[in-house]
């Protein structure tokens, strides 16, 4: 599923594609990835690639023509390119180039999102205008994480994933972030202290930095869930087995409708008073 470093090789994708060349022309069926947008609008994102930008899960497109996209992965989504003639299947939208290659926006599920807009409007649309501080674009402290965070009601891991305090974690690094920080799913963010919220900024940036550094290379994402695709996390999806520090089972439980993954012995729910792990 992508989050915030699957939508970031995206946009460095597309940038490396379509650098020196030109879309000749856009094309998509009607399907429900343009769901609240004009699809025949799509027609209009022609030219060559001025801006892509990231923020959160969304990327921000400005073209030439003028035209740009607002364009979300959802779950299965992802830009793929292909020889001129090749099909693709699960293909939604597409972009050809002058070349004659591809670009596809692949999705199966049809959750991830495509929504045409003049260039000046794409990164004013509301879904960005939602979004809380994200830990690449604007750099992240851990004063503002507390700050974003601290005062939620919600089970750590579920506040974590909430896109209004912070842009990009899903439920894969937040996951990872806690495990990397030693902090059990469930705390309540009201109960950490400083030392605490320290530990956890540091294991975001270091588990946004893993992904990014695991797929950096790649033409395409490659997702966790897709069949032959290696699990390179340390705890995500690792439900029943041992823990790869102590060996303890891996156990999860559901929160916010989503499967979390901890280690009992590594992120306990209540930790000894002055210790932080």
């Amino acid at each position: 599923m992508p989050e915030l470093p699957e939508v970031e090789i995206a946009r460095r994708s597309l940038q490396t594609w379509l650098k020196g060349h030109e879309v000749v022309r856009a094309h998509a069926e009607p399907v429900r990835v343009f769901r609240g947008a004009e699809r025949r609008d799509f027609e209009k994102v022609t030219g060559k690639l001025m801006k892509a930008d990231r923020r959160g899960k969304y990327l921000m497109l400005q073209f030439s023509s003028g035209e740009g996209a607002l364009c979300h992965l959802g779950m299965t989504g992802k830009f793929v390119r292909r020889p001129a003639g090749q099909a693709e299947p699960y293909s939604r939208a597409q972009w050809v180039l002058e070349t004659g290659e591809v670009i596809h926006f692949k999705d199966p599920r049809m959750f991830g999102r495509i929504e045409p807009a003049p260039n000046g409007e794409v990164g004013r649309l509301r879904a960005i205008a939602a979004l809380g501080i994200d830990p690449l674009v604007d750099g992240l402290e851990w004063q503002q994480l507390k700050d974003a965070v601290g005062k939620s009601k919600t089970p750590l891991k579920v506040a974590l994933m909430d896109q209004s305090r912070v842009a990009g974690l899903g439920n894969i690094h937040a996951a990872e972030a806690l495990f990397r920080a030693g902090l059990h799913p469930a705390r309540k963010p009201g109960t950490l202290d400083d030392a605490e919220w320290k530990k956890l900024t540091q294991a975001i940036h270091k588990s946004l930095a893993f992904a990014l550094q695991a797929q950096e290379g790649d033409d395409e994402i490659h997702y966790v869930e897709e069949p032959g695709t290696k699990n390179p996390f340390l705890i995500y999806g690792r439900a029943g087995k041992p823990c790869q520090r102590c060996k303890t089972k891996v156990q999860s439980m559901t929160q916010g409708g989503r499967t979390s993954h901890f280690c009992s012995h590594c992120q306990p729910l209540k930790p000894k008073k002055g210790t932080h792990r």
